[in-house]
């Protein structure tokens, strides 16, 4: 089976006042249908413009994008990106931010924003607003808000970043079961080892600006992961020595 989204040879550079900043470098890989990639790498390595390039948003100087056999040209609304600032919109109540998104035509748009509601673990909260809600719940919106729209792919960039330690696990934990329940190929951005070994199949390491991939990890064991199991904490040394740590 061909994969699902397949990066080749992405390179990107911006312009600034002391001449060309080379932020990527011929990065290469690529992700199965269903697949969930996570990719970690230092503060300001060019994580975040590598998910913008292969979410559409911005075009490399070199390399592309294929999705599905196709090179991509721009975003899709079959390809959503849950990003750290945030989405959800503050005059909305929490089931109006979900039907938002929504197809006109959806024959019960109330009805499936609430099932997703409840998937996140906020049924009682569907007439909220988000100034009503803590910053777990939001983040909860905003998945829900993700999900409800059905999208083949999932990019995420470090999206329980602004979170306490506590408030992400439960986030995380959360994200795999409804992960469990709909299928989608997920690439996620972080600097969080932890994070990445709990919620990926395979852990990309990027290097140092300009980013490149320095290794690949599988991550071999099973949901439900235990973070302080030998096998986690062994594949944990092995990333960070990466990182030269």
């Amino acid at each position: 089976m061909p994969a699902k989204i397949v990066v080749t040879d992405i390179t990107k550079s911006f312009s600034t006042a002391k001449g060309p900043l080379n932020v990527i470098s011929a990065i290469n890989f690529t992700v199965d249908d269903g697949e969930f990639v996570a990719i970690v790498g230092p503060s300001g390595c060019g994580k975040t413009t590598l998910l913008n390039i292969i979410a559409g948003f911005v075009r490399p100087d070199r390399g592309q994008v294929v999705v599905d056999g196709t090179a991509i040209c721009g975003p899709s609304p079959k390809r959503i990106v849950i990003s750290q600032q945030g989405s959800v919109f503050p005059w909305l109540t929490v089931r109006q931010n979900l039907m938002f998104g929504l197809n006109g035509h959806h024959p019960d748009k109330m009805a499936l924003a609430d099932r997703y509601v409840s998937m996140v673990g906020l049924k009682g909260f569907e007439k909220g607003y988000p100034h009503e809600l803590s910053g777990g719940m939001l983040k909860r919106v905003e998945l829900a808000r993700a999900l409800v729209v059905k999208p083949e792919i999932l990019y995420m960039d470090e999206p329980l970043s602004a979170l306490d330690a506590l408030t992400s696990l439960q986030m995380r934990i959360e994200l795999r079961r409804i992960l469990s329940e709909d299928r989608h190929t997920c690439v996620l951005i972080t600097h969080d080892v932890d994070e990445a070994i709990h919620l990926a199949d395979r852990i990309l390491v990027l290097s140092a600006r300009p980013a490149a991939i320095q290794a690949a990890f599988e991550v071999p064991f099973p949901h439900p992961r235990n973070l302080l199991s030998p096998e986690a904490v062994a594949l944990k040394v092995a990333i960070l020595r990466e990182f030269g740590l």
